[in-house]
């Protein structure tokens, strides 16, 4: 099988080998909207040898892990149970999979860490800086995009099935040697990817290609396959790569007369350089997709920012969460299936007991279930932008830009913007929690750049924004925007050393209050002071160079999770 050349031909192979070893890999993460371009793609996927079952976003508990037929318990007085989707291997389609809510995520990451299960992710997500659930996203071998993909550059699918069907007979036959799996394993660190998983699902993609290619043993072409579709999406962009260290001493040459040749049982792919693994896998995608999926999982990583503001539980209103027993009472409300599902498998025994048998229910007080639902409140985002120095004002202009679009949308959800520029001698709250665009715009006019950097000081006004919106009932984040540390210490004096032990403290009390965070450095290169502040805030830190409003606006509405 030689390598993919263009991304309809990727996509192409990328289902043959999914075909030929569904439970290795582990499915595919299909990016792409509605239409005549995913229909090619989920037309292919019936050649998958797996049963295909389809799920959605709110699907239950009974429906995953199989639970008890009211119906037919009523009808025949006994307990009947029916098996759930995970109770035999199948092939899962979870359509609106940026919409997977974190409990399915969980229960869909153990179903695919037993043998035999495999999912399609349908991610239809018009905003491209949101992903796909970490849980997932990290399990699932395969990743295509094709949001972009003209449709004049498709054509049908077609997998030949018996060439598949040979391959899946070759499969357990097909050997990789030490050396092929650490390269896979070193060529995945160069790459900025932590996951232990990703290795072993590059091993599966290359075996799998060996296979359809009717080898008993991974070549060097193989490996790139394998590199090129299993890492792709997965590495990060060159920017936030850590500095590789230099060795202190160089490595000694080998004499002359000893030429490199390959011990005996050593394979041929050790020739290959890690360098054209590395190659392979960031040539795969486009430029631009790599620091958009580090942008969603950042946003991701956010805590609390899931999409909406912090839960409240109650019995009234809301998204329904799953019953409870209890008794009925002043603003209970009662769950009446949930209390029949509670009351039927008992039937025959308290028939018996009262000696009642043509009694139609006799329903007890342990078997009463209380209806609950789940309300979130409004959530805000506090802008704490560096006014300070030269590029204060482009970095401004962007910050107003980013806000004005933020609010265009928050009609729609229940968004509140918060503005608050830090430079001088200390930080100054520019604009309040609001919803309203006209008094957005008017506040913003104006508004005043240059002089020193009071990073301290904005961490400790954000923090006191942050609990002030909290005691309203809003849920804050924080989201700090500077392209250097702090020069002007708490108590205004130009102290560079105080200025940052003062910076790092109040970053230690915004995690003490458990507020989510988001830290954009907007210098030309990434700072590392910044990233120390980030991890002590135990917030994502981003590296945005020259970012532009739009793109400021995408990275923090997902960071609101909207």
């Amino acid at each position: 099988m030689a390598e993919p050349d263009t991304p309809w031909a990727r996509a192409q192979t990328a289902l043959t080998l999914l075909a030929v070893d569904p439970a290795g890999l582990k499915g595919l993460w299909l990016r792409a909207r509605a239409g005549p371009v995913r229909d090619h793609i989920t037309a292919a996927i019936a050649a998958i040898p797996l049963p295909a079952k389809r799920l959605h976003p709110t699907i239950g508990d009974d429906a995953l892990f199989g639970g008890l037929d009211l119906s037919a318990t009523l009808a025949i007085g006994r307990p009947v149970l029916t098996q759930g989707l995970f109770a035999t291997p199948a092939l899962l389609i979870l359509a609106m999979a940026e919409r997977c809510p974190p409990g399915l995520a969980a229960r869909l990451a153990a179903a695919l860490d037993t043998p035999g299960h495999s999912l399609i992710a349908l991610d239809e997500t018009a905003d491209p800086d949101e992903t796909l659930a970490p849980a997932l996203a990290d399990r699932i071998g395969l990743f295509l995009d094709l949001g972009d993909q003209p449709w004049s550059d498709t054509a049908p699918i077609v997998l030949d099935a018996d060439a598949i069907a040979a391959a899946r007979t070759m499969l357990p036959c097909v050997k990789i040697t030490p050396d092929s799996a650490a390269r896979l394993t070193r060529a995945a660190a160069e790459l900025g990817i932590t996951s232990l998983r990703a290795p072993q699902l590059a091993l599966a993609a290359a075996r799998a290609a060996a296979a359809l290619a009717a080898r008993h043993k991974v070549t060097e072409a193989d490996l790139l396959i394998a590199a090129d579709l299993i890492y792709g999406h997965r590495a990060l962009p060159v920017s936030d790569l850590p500095d590789q260290p230099q060795p202190d001493q160089p490595q000694p040459e080998p004499p002359p007369d000893q030429p490199d040749q390959p011990t005996e049982g050593q394979s041929e792919t050790q020739s290959l350089p890690e360098e054209l693994l590395v190659e392979a896998a960031r040539a795969a995608l486009p430029a631009d997709l790599l620091a958009r999926l580090a942008a969603g999982r950042a946003a991701r990583a956010v805590k609390g920012a899931t999409g909406t503001g912090a839960a409240k539980s109650g019995n009234r209103r809301g998204r329904p969460l799953p019953s409870r027993p209890g008794r009925l009472g002043t603003g209970a409300r009662l769950d009446l299936v949930a209390t029949l599902r509670a009351a039927a498998p008992w039937q025959p025994l308290r028939r018996k007991q009262a000696d009642r048998p043509d009694a139609v229910l006799l329903v007890r007080p342990a078997d009463i279930r209380l209806k609950r639902f789940i309300e979130t409140s409004d959530r805000v985002l506090i802008f704490a932008v560096d006014a300070s120095g030269s590029a204060a004002f482009a970095r401004l202009a962007e910050a107003k830009g980013a806000i004005e679009l933020l609010l265009a949308a928050a009609y729609s959800r229940r968004d509140h913007v918060a503005l608050l520029a830090f430079r001088g001698a200390q930080a100054e709250l520019i604009l309040p929690p609001t919803r309203s665009l006209v008094q957005t715009k008017r506040r913003l006019a104006g508004l005043p750049g240059g002089g020193g950097t009071p990073l301290a000081s904005g961490l400790k006004l954000a923090m006191a924004t942050a609990q002030q919106a909290r005691a309203r009932g809003l849920t804050p984040t924080i989201a700090i925007l500077t392209d250097g540390r702090g020069n002007i210490a708490l108590d205004g004096s130009a102290n560079r050393e105080q200025a940052e032990a003062d910076a790092l403290q109040f970053a230690r009390l915004i995690r003490a209050t458990m507020t989510p965070a988001l830290v954009i450095d907007t210098a030309n290169r990434p700072q590392p002071g910044l990233k120390a502040l980030a991890k002590q805030m135990d917030a994502p830190y981003l590296a945005l160079p020259r970012a532009d409003a739009h793109r400021l606006s995408s990275v923090l509405e997902a960071a609101l999770g909207g």
